[in-house]
């Protein structure tokens, strides 16, 4: 049963992988989807790190509103809302916890701009110190849920979905067709 439950507990319930899809759109509402790494799922929102210049992070600050979607085979979950910068000391934190080398490309990439080859690219990694700090422009967003959408395979394409939608601090669920 999906009504009276907590999505974000049906979330981890339903969801096992870190990799989801990422849609954003310009502020003329020109959509954009990729993959992004999410690195936490709780109760204040979805997390996930990228340069803040990158295509994804231009976006986000001309319309800060995205949607992610999480798929196995037959589920779904489908997650929207607002989206804002993370506190920089939660950025450092997880700076500090990544692999070097990791920080070292983030530090050197000047992420979604032109770079004339690849050993242009290397060179910029291979000239940062040891240990990068973070830069500036890059670091963490959180989508904050306004809705989630369960989707579950049935035969005959009578699959079973489940819209929460947040309402005064609790949400409403409501089923919708396939």
């Amino acid at each position: 049963m999906i009504a009276g439950r907590d999505p974000l507990e049906l979330f981890h319930e339903w969801v096992d992988g870190p990799n989801v899809v990422l849609a954003t759109a310009t502020a003329d509402a020109r959509p954009s989807a990729r993959m992004v790494l999410l690195k936490g799922a709780d109760e204040r929102g979805f997390t996930f790190f990228t340069g803040y210049e990158s295509r994804k992070g231009r976006e986000l600050a001309e319309n800060p509103r995205a949607a992610l979607l999480f798929h196995r085979t037959d589920v779904q979950v489908r997650v929207e809302g607002r989206v804002e910068r993370i506190p920089a000391e939660e950025s450092d934190a997880y700076w500090a916890a990544r692999p070097p080398a990791s920080r070292r490309s983030a530090a050197a990439s000047q992420q979604s701009q032109p770079v004339g080859s690849r050993a242009e690219l290397e060179a910029a990694v291979a000239a940062q110190p040891a240990e990068p700090p973070r830069p500036e422009r890059w670091g963490g967003f959180r989508l904050i849920p306004d809705t989630y959408e369960f989707w579950q395979h049935r035969d005959d394409r009578l699959h079973e979905r489940h819209l929460f939608t947040a309402r005064d601090g609790g949400w409403d669920v409501v089923m919708l067709q396939p």
